[in-house]
Parts: C-alpha cells; structure tokens; sequence
C-alpha cells in the first residue's frame, strides 16, 4: 500500500539517547531542558526572534486568537483544514469568508476589503500547501483598516519570502508539527511573533496563566508540550535537510512525469521557493480526479481529497455560502503521495496510471 503520506522516523538509536536522559531526570512535562533546547534550535534554524513549542498547530492557533484579544468577525479562507475555522469558533469569534485566487488558492487579497465590517477585528489567512500568502498586501489591508494578522502557516516550515522566514509576517504565526508534516515532534505546533510583548502573554497563556506559583498573569490554558514529542522533534531535527531533499527529488520528478497530464499545481509565490510539503494537483475536470482516484484505489495507492468539500458548505456550525473559486477548486484538487521513504519507482508507477487513465 502506497498511503498519501507517512512520518519521517529518525534512527531509533537517536531517541532513545534522548530518551535515556529524560529517564535520568524523570522531568517529564512542564518545559523540560528537551522542549526548551528544540525552542532554541527551531528559532535559530528558521530566523524567528520568538518561538514557543506548544501542544499541536490548533492550540496554536486559539492561543493567537486568544492573545490579540480578538472579538466579533475575522476574515478568513475557506479553502483550508478545518482548524483554521474551528479556532475561531471556538474562542467565540465569527468566522467570515472570503474567495481564493484560483492560481495560488490562498485567500485573495482583493476581495477582502469588501468583507471589512465595523465588527471586524483581524485576518487569518493560511498559506496553502505552505505557499505563501500574498503578506505585503494582506499587510497593507490590515494597517489601513487597523486590523491584526495572524497566519495559520501549519504547512509552511522552512518557507522564506523575501528572503525572511514566512513566520515573521503577521503579528503572530502558527505552525504544526504534526506526524504528517514534513518535521515533525509527533504531535505540536508553533506559535511565532516578532513582538516581545506578545510573547509574553503568550507564554503566560501557554502555562495556565501562571506569573509565578501562586499568581496568575491572564485567562491561559495548558498548551505545554512534552519532553517525549521535543525528543522527536530533536531527533528530527538533524535530518531536516535530507527529508527536504528526498522531497525535491520526488516532487521534480512528478514534475517531469506528469508535464502532459490535464492538471496544474497551484502557482507559487514568485518570491519564494517551495518547501515540498505536499504535491497538490488541480485536474482539469471532476470527472477525471475521480477515475483516477478510483484506478490508483485498484492498485492501493490513497492520495487525498485535501480539501474538499469547501469548508463554506460543509460545517453544520456555519452558513453555507457560495463562493466561485473555492467551491470549484475544492472539488478538482488532489495530493498525491508524497513522504521520505517514497521511491522514485513508486512515484513512476503513479503516474504511469495517472496518464493511463486520461489516455483511456
């Protein structure tokens, strides 16, 4: 079986040296040396000024909500994992959508300052795939209307523009590293800002609210991560540049294999390079997506339908709305396996009954 993905496992033999360490401490949780020494290596590693570790890339995001202090409406992309959305919900703001440009399928920034009301309060915009947002006009967007930016960039580790880290547009930036994503601590996330301040209120809700043993800053929540996933991540964290060059080197030849197939990958952000986290194709018709869906089920090899439906239709806690290009996109869109142990091979086959069918 062929699944659309599968985590990178460092040597066991690594783990377990961190593990042994964690035994010797018996320091399990709460901001062990492990989550503190990952914090330091992903911040200098990504060319962030701030950087917390915490539980997963929803946290993540409903810490952010939480520390901007947001109320009432927040624009937002429905072409995204239903996190980006659900955050919102849940920390009692209102979600409000917004159409994808249909070449990059991140939220467009010309059509959010239409959605601009007097109860709007900030712009959570997902760099898709990790291709990064349109940032400078977002940023120009939020300043005239005085609004706060956060990014839900769960797919975006690693990934530059304009020569600085994606994380450092924004007021805040989250990241998720989860088992899927291209590093991984097994389960977490990132939050990421540049402003010190908010970093502070950050780690504060990170913790409970905690200011000391006995007193408390602000309304927090247990965000904390454990030494068990830093181990991960450190293990992981070594081996970053060779998973990013497997994923390049099967991700070029998709590239070269599929060049005549009915389909276009999303257009990237001409100042910024890809970070190969997935390899999203968007056929040319419904039809197509779903014979070769069924013809690569035969052989078992899964992909995925990521994302699909639209989330403007298919959450029973929001009102449908209809919306021209993410309601297309969503239905033709498709990732295609794509993970370190993946062979050349394997991506050969695939696409060999990929062409198959559209030939047929």
């Amino acid at each position: 079986m062929i699944p659309v993905t599968l985590p990178f496992i460092p040597p066991k033999e690594d783990y377990d040296i961190l593990l042994h360490g964690i035994w010797k401490r018996q320091w399990l949780t709460n901001m062990g040396p492990l989550a503190s020494d990952l914090e330091m290596k992903l911040k200098d590693h990504l060319g962030v000024d701030h950087l917390l570790f915490v539980t997963n890339g929803t946290v993540a995001l409903q810490m952010a909500i939480k520390a901007l202090d947001l109320k009432g409406e927040i624009i937002t992309t429905p072409f995204t994992y239903v996190a980006t959305t659900s955050s919102i919900v849940w920390e009692n703001c209102k979600p409000v959508y917004v159409d994808i440009d249909p070449k990059s399928l991140n939220i467009n920034p010309n059509k959010i300052e239409a959605a601009i009301t007097a109860k709007t309060s900030a712009i959570v915009a997902t760099h898709v795939y990790g291709n990064p947002c349109d940032v400078l006009a977002i940023e120009k967007i939020a300043k005239k209307h005085k609004l706060k930016v956060i990014y839900d960039a769960a797919h975006a580790f690693g990934v530059q523009v304009n020569g600085t880290s994606i994380f450092n547009y924004g007021d805040i930036s989250t990241c998720s590293l989860h088992a899927t994503k291209l590093f991984h601590s097994g389960e977490g996330g990132l939050v990421i800002t540049k402003e010190s301040e908010l970093l502070k209120e950050l780690a504060h809700i990170r913790n409970f609210g905690h200011s000391g043993p006995e007193t408390f800053h602000n309304l927090g929540i247990n965000g904390k991560n454990s030494e068990f996933h830093a181990a991960m991540g450190l293990a992981n964290f070594n081996h970053i540049q060779a998973i990013h060059n497997q994923r390049k080197l099967l991700t070029e030849r998709y590239d070269k294999n599929l060049k005549t197939f009915k389909a276009f990958k999303p257009l990237w952000h001409k100042a910024s390079k890809e970070n190969y986290a997935y390899y999203p194709i968007v056929f040319d018709n419904e039809e197509l997506l779903l014979k070769c869906i069924d013809e690569l089920k035969v052989h078992e090899i899964f992909g995925r339908r990521y994302f699909y439906p639209s989330l403007s239709h298919s959450l029973p806690y929001m009102e449908s709305k209809p919306l021209k290009w993410a309601d297309d996109i969503s239905k033709r869109v498709f990732c295609l396996p794509l993970y370190f142990n993946l062979t050349v091979e394997e991506v050969d086959m695939i696409c060999r009954l990929l062409l198959r069918v559209q030939n047929n």
